[in-house]
């Protein structure tokens, strides 16, 4: 994987720190993308302490024109661009549909869905002048698998629409030799929860409660960010040369109990 060059959105923290360094393992060149510049400049650091290479890329995925610059910027660093990594995204706000406001499901849709169509939009032309690469979304068992998590309507909303959105553009891509998977995790230990607005939950949730936990293969211990990280450098290889248009749940079994 000599030179092969990798943007990774959200690669602050959680999932997309993990990615990052795991692809950085594995030799990729990697443009580490977020709003948070101290924590983006963390992974950097430690991605030469891997003896790799990194630059911090300082956008937020909804603003097209911060996300046009983002990727210039990485290109002209490494000159092309092989894998990217669609990460970032919100919890936002769950509640009752009679309380959830438009300015709340708008800033969902904004991060979450629109977020990944231009952090696509804008790295495809690259992966085709670079002769072909991967591209993995990370979507969520949420609104795949289960649809219990109490006033999540916005979020399930965004989460099924990624996977769509992967399923019609593996055909669109497989022509430019780009192949686009959704990895799904289920509770994974992030930070994504100092994002979420959860309201009226006793109006939505579902009575039901696993006394041993929610995830079966671990004990109801949740999962790692490495876990997703490593499906993610996985489906970023060649080992998944012939996998394209498919979800990928990374979830311990907890959406089949779900």
């Amino acid at each position: 994987m000599t030179n092969r060059v990798a943007m990774i959105t959200g690669a602050g923290s959680g999932i997309g720190r993990a990615a990052a360094l795991t692809l950085a393992r594995d030799g990729y060149s990697i443009g580490a993308l977020g709003h948070s510049h101290r924590e983006l400049a963390a992974v950097v650091d430690d991605i030469a302490a891997l003896g790799g290479n990194a630059i911090a890329l300082d956008a937020d995925i909804s603003d097209e024109r911060q996300m046009e610059t983002a990727v210039s910027s990485l290109v002209d660093m490494y000159g092309r661009l092989d894998a990217v990594v669609a990460n970032a995204g919100i919890n936002g706000a769950w509640a009752p549909i009679d309380s959830l406001t438009l300015d709340e499901w708008n800033r969902t849709i904004s991060v979450n869905l629109t977020g990944t169509f231009l952090t696509i939009r804008q790295t495809v032309p690259f992966l085709k002048k670079s002769g072909g690469g991967a591209i993995i979304v990370v979507s969520s068992i949420n609104g795949t698998r289960t649809f219990t998590t109490p006033g999540a309507t916005a979020y399930t909303t965004t989460k099924a629409g990624q996977v769509a959105m992967v399923q019609q553009l593996s055909l669109e891509l497989a022509r430019h030799h780009i192949r686009i998977n959704a990895v799904c995790p289920g509770e994974i230990e992030t930070n994504i929860g100092s994002n979420t607005n959860l309201r009226q939950k006793d109006d939505t949730a579902i009575p039901v409660i696993w006394p041993e936990g929610q995830v079966p293969l671990t004990g109801g211990k949740p999962g790692r960010s490495e876990d997703v990280g490593e499906v993610i450098a996985f489906l970023a290889s060649d080992r998944s040369r012939h996998i394209t248009g498919s979800p990928i749940w990374v979830d311990g079994g907890q959406g089949l109990l779900r």
